[in-house]
């Protein structure tokens, strides 16, 4: 982040802020879905290994 906010000319705390708003913003269906995907694609791996 601190090499990647003067290159959007904002500092690092700006571009902190940011980010974890739009973190926090996240729609929580949209999240609950791809975790509910990854945990589905990962099944059997998962049952592999316990």
């Amino acid at each position: 982040m601190q090499s990647l906010a003067p290159k959007l000319g904002i500092s690092t705390e700006e571009l902190l802020s940011v980010s974890l708003e739009d973190l926090l913003n996240y729609p929580k269906s949209e999240l609950k879905q791809a975790a509910s995907y990854v945990l589905r694609k990962n099944a059997e791996l998962y049952q592999r290994l316990a």
